[in-house]
């Protein structure tokens, strides 16, 4: 199941957002969205589980959980 992760602070690392979700399952993979010019986050990231129950319950955890001072938010991303 692939998730969006959203509201992210501008200084999470893909290694944060990788670490927060393999708490609850296994992550195959994890993309920050950078801006092509600065190479800066644009706040949001695409998180990949392949076990839909620990995505599920990962995205339950997660959702309106305060990273790094944001509170992020976390969905099902459109296909």
């Amino acid at each position: 199941m692939k998730l969006l992760v959203r509201n992210l602070s501008r200084s999470t690392t893909e290694q944060e957002i990788r670490i927060l979700f393999s708490a609850h399952g296994r992550v195959t993979e994890c993309t920050l969205v950078l801006d092509k010019e600065t190479g800066l986050s644009k706040g949001f990231a695409f998180v990949e589980m392949p076990n839909d129950k620990e995505a599920n319950v990962a995205l339950t955890a997660i959702h309106h959980l305060r990273v790094a001072k944001n509170r992020v938010r976390v969905k099902i991303a459109d296909s």
